[in-house]
């Protein structure tokens, strides 16, 4: 289930050059940007341990594949409806197997202006990349479009997540009406994503 924290004291902006933190939001003429964080999880319980002479429980920790999560299936029977998937996102991401599938805190911001990747990624700082088990995490808490963390309306919500070779890749996923459309692209220095962009870190 879906967990919100409230709304968080600091701040961030977005500057014409990209986003901006901002200890003052009370300026005139400076348009904040809200900043939620939510807990997601896709981790079991707890295991009880067969040998009853001992008193902890243990984690059951699984590998998340992602061509058995990300599959084009609108079908109403479907974990995540994904109505469309991307070329260079299959080709980046279908063989993809992240050792640890465990819950993780993402942060969510909303651009006020239009954005490149490098100006974002620049300003997140470190902790700005996600896995592929935390795209699909926020997605099953929404698989058939409903509102929640994920911006449902025509704007993208945007991952930045390291492919199967490595290399950091902006992974945009957005609801087309009857499903999720999910895409890849190289990290770009030129302005793409448009105000009203969510922006999803850890």
């Amino acid at each position: 289930m879906r967990q919100l924290s409230l709304t968080l004291s600091l701040t961030f902006l977005l500057a014409a050059q990209g986003l901006s933190f901002a200890a003052d939001d009370t300026k005139p003429g400076q348009s904040t940007v809200a900043a939620d964080r939510v807990a997601c999880s896709l981790q079991p319980k707890a295991v009880e341990p067969s040998d009853p002479s001992s008193t902890s429980a243990i984690p059951h920790i699984e590998k998340f594949v992602a061509k058995e999560h990300f599959k084009e299936d609108i079908a109403s029977s479907a974990p995540v409806k994904i109505s469309w998937l991307g070329a260079t996102f299959a080709k980046r991401f279908a063989n993809m197997v992240e050792d640890d599938a465990g819950g993780a805190s993402l942060q969510s911001y909303d651009l006020s202006g239009t954005s490149a990747d490098n100006e974002i990624l620049a300003k997140l700082g470190q902790g700005h990349e996600s896995r592929l088990a935390d795209i699909w995490c926020a997605l099953k808490q929404q698989p058939n479009g409903s509102s929640g963390s994920l911006e449902i309306s025509s704007k993208p919500n945007v991952f930045y997540v390291r492919d199967i070779a490595g290399e950091l890749a902006a992974v945009d996923v957005l609801w087309g009406g009857v499903g999720w459309e999910i895409g890849a692209s190289p990290v770009s220095d030129k302005p793409r994503w448009p105000a009203g962009t969510r922006v999803f870190s850890r």
